[in-house]
């Protein structure tokens, strides 16, 4: 076990190093923040900020050599930064698991051979794979780029070969996938913890409604049922297996009408949808970060009230700031900021949890304060 006054360190300085920085020191580590951004919200609150690439050289010796361990706040770090340091000190999650979530070929493909189920997809190389892939998935259908996806970006969507020929294009002809639209009823998302000895905590799966492929809410429990919530935790278990996963492991899912789960995509660290566990579980994502790193063991990962989670984007900023005093004005209102030095439509900057008797109650305040948030 890696035990406090220890130092730990993260590649990424946005917000969810932020929140696994204070996590981190608030357990009694210390925190090396790796991040070539100047204003990193982690590094405002770390010990220390290494300003640099993330495959510079001599960060990289200098983290390896000053940290007990290292992990990292976003999928796309380079491979190469985390194998680098592999050879000297520990990462987790481990680089081969980081790699099949950067490429969604390769992420989905891994998802298929091992028994589990996602929308039916074939991989995009070049123009002669596309029409291979117009034969075999049904359209309408949506392009995605095979790497650097995320919030709704590198997507098409495509009703006949002439737009998919199109947004081929208009995505550069990298690799992509072509996947199948599918009839949804809800999107889901579990969260689990999976230690070195392959212990599993996994948090109650949450509702989440997307906005222009953006996370917009997280309802907590999810409104389904229980053989459904059963069968996506034990999907997503069975993949962090297959995965000789160690670390934090969201896995989102299609629900779709006919009440088939679909595992859409992994994320292998801290997760937007799980930013409820900071108010309304006894440990949250980020303690639970901190825990599998160090070779704890996992936290209790129980509900302790029904939750809805709204980000806020930096469209709330249009007319000047948010009215902060109207939200503050609910007792059952947690609010985070992240600490970002400029607003844009679209960008994080900050969620809230509301914390309530039930989640109708949650979600129709949670409403109200979207509303009142923009109103001056």
């Amino acid at each position: 076990m890696i035990l406090p006054e220890a130092t730990l360190g993260v590649l990424g300085g946005g917000q969810l190093g932020r929140m696994f920085t204070v996590a981190a020191r608030t357990m009694g580590y210390k925190v090396i923040v790796l991040d070539p951004d100047p204003m990193s919200p982690a590094a405002a609150l770390a010990n220390e900020h290494l300003q640099k690439q993330y495959t510079d050289p001599q960060a990289l010796d200098y983290l390896a050599a000053q940290c007990a361990a290292v992990t990292t706040e976003f999928e796309n770090v380079p491979v190469e930064a985390l194998r680098a340091l592999e050879a000297h000190c520990l990462v987790r999650p481990g680089s081969d698991a980081v790699a099949y979530a950067q490429d969604r070929i390769r992420e989905k493909s891994f998802i298929r051979d091992c028994g589990l189920a996602t929308a039916p997809f074939h991989p995009v190389h070049d123009a002669t794979e596309l029409q291979a892939a117009l034969a075999t998935v049904r359209l309408p259908a949506i392009l995605k780029t095979a790497a650097l996806g995320y919030d709704g970006k590198g997507q098409r969507s495509v009703s006949d070969a002439a737009q998919a020929q199109a947004a081929f294009a208009e995505l550069g002809n990298t690799p992509c996938v072509l996947e199948e639209r599918v009839d949804l009823r809800m999107e889901l998302s579990v969260l689990l913890a999976r230690s070195r000895s392959g212990e599993v905590a996994v948090y109650p799966p949450g509702e989440n409604i997307h906005v222009n492929g953006i996370l917009d809410t997280s309802i907590v429990p999810a409104r389904t049922s229980a053989d459904v919530v059963a069968r996506a935790t034990s999907m997503a278990c069975s993949l962090a297996e297959k995965l000789e996963y160690c670390g934090l492991l969201a896995v989102e899912f299609f629900l779709t009408k006919d009440n088939a789960l679909l595992i859409n995509e992994i994320a292998p660290r801290p997760h937007n949808s799980g930013h409820y566990t900071l108010d309304a579980c006894v440990t949250n994502q980020f303690e639970q970060q901190v825990r599998m790193l160090c070779g704890l063991p996992p936290g209790d990962t129980r509900l302790l009230s029904p939750v809805v989670m709204i980000n806020i984007l930096g469209d709330v900023w249009q007319d000047g700031d948010p009215a902060w005093d109207k939200l503050f004005q609910y007792p059952n209102v947690k609010l985070h900021l992240y600490g970002k030095q400029s607003a844009r439509p679209g960008r994080k900057m900050g969620h809230y949890n509301v914390l309530a008797a039930d989640v109708e109650q949650a979600l129709d305040d949670a409403q109200r304060i979207h509303t009142i948030l923009r109103s001056k």
